[in-house]
């Protein structure tokens, strides 16, 4: 596969931020800062994103460090939101979607390493511009939009049971 040491640190951290992140969608339906399934997602990707900075197949700053820039300011502007304005409903939605967005932004180059990858020697694609890799990413799409219809639909909801309190 070709990785460097801090090539197998971001992966591994990376696998560590997409399990965080699963666990957290399935137990809460979206990525919860106030619980430990989405505080690892936070650091996680934020050491993911930095250390993307510092790999290079093509050498150079290229598209996926900007991806790495655009997760790790969402993130943060997740965090404030959440440690900031806790009290404001309206700030949750735009917290959830930062979050779920990342999540979104964060599988695309998981996507095209991975298949592209694995298995080795026999990787399930050849290169970005595969069938499968586009089917996949589509899909994730899908998820990701079906999803925050969901957490807005959820939120929505909260925020009314405060309010009515």
């Amino acid at each position: 596969m070709g990785l460097s040491n801090l090539g197998i640190f971001h992966t591994l951290i990376g696998v560590a931020a997409i399990v965080a992140a699963l666990i957290s969608f399935i137990k809460y339906g979206k990525i919860d800062l106030s619980k430990l399934t989405g505080k690892i997602y936070f650091y996680t990707t934020l050491i993911t994103s930095l250390t993307a900075l510092g790999l290079s197949k093509h050498g150079g700053f290229n598209p996926g460090h900007v991806l790495s820039l655009l997760v790790v300011i969402l993130i943060l502007a997740a965090y404030f939101l959440y440690s900031r304005k806790k009290e404001n409903g309206k700030a949750r939605y735009f917290e959830n979607f930062a979050l779920s967005f990342s999540f979104l932004l964060s599988m695309l180059p998981t996507v095209n390493e991975t298949f592209t990858r694995i298995p080795v020697g026999h990787p399930l694609a050849k290169d970005i511009n595969d069938p499968l890799i586009g089917k996949t990413l589509l899909l994730l799409l899908v998820l990701f939009i079906a999803g925050s219809v969901y957490q807005f639909i959820i939120q929505k909801k909260i925020n009314k049971a405060v309010t009515n309190l």
